[in-house]
């Protein structure tokens, strides 16, 4: 029996690279076999506005070509988005939420894992760009893209300086993500 599509929606502002991040995503899930997309909501964003992108991954072909209404998942780069309601439209009892905040802020009836993905990049990369140790911690605590698989995604994707500072920082948040 096959297994069905996961959906997965990233908010974050302009500049913190959500619409990265999901192509990373859907690359990394390429690399674990599996199917997948990975696309921005674009409209008239610019640095700093608030900014969504989207993921699926299937092991089936995907033939859906719209956006993600009811997530299965939901990444928040930016934790000041969290009170916009947006970022609760669609989400089902069982989405789990992966925020980027040292605090809980916002409560969530949701799964919920925090983790201050801003400290660590202004330390590894010195700027709040936090996209890829998000995607750490999306890995280690959903277990739908392997570390391996983002780290082969960052590769192919970055010139090798900045590759060298991203997988670092995806590795970073990895091992100090709780399962």
């Amino acid at each position: 029996m096959a297994k069905e599509m996961i959906e997965i929606r990233i908010h974050g502002r302009g500049g913190q690279g959500s619409v990265t991040a999901a192509s990373l995503l859907a690359i990394a899930a390429g690399h674990d076999g599996k199917y997948s997309q990975g696309f921005p909501a674009f409209g008239v964003e610019r640095r700093g506005a608030p900014v969504r992108a989207f993921a699926r991954i299937s092991d089936e072909p995907i033939t859906i070509r719209s956006q993600i209404y009811n997530p299965d998942y939901v990444m928040i780069m930016d934790p000041t988005l969290c009170e916009l309601p947006e970022i609760i439209s669609g989400i089902k009892p069982e989405t789990v939420i992966v925020i980027n905040s040292k605090e809980g802020g916002r409560k969530f009836r949701n799964k919920t894992y925090l983790y201050d993905a801003t400290t660590l990049a202004l330390e590894l990369l010195g700027r709040d760009i936090v996209n890829t140790a998000i995607l750490g911690v999306f890995a280690k605590a959903t277990g739908l893209v392997s570390l391996k698989g983002i780290l082969e995604a960052i590769d192919r994707e970055f010139p090798q300086k900045l590759a060298e500072k991203n997988k670092e920082l995806v590795s970073r948040a990895y091992r100090e993500t709780g399962s």
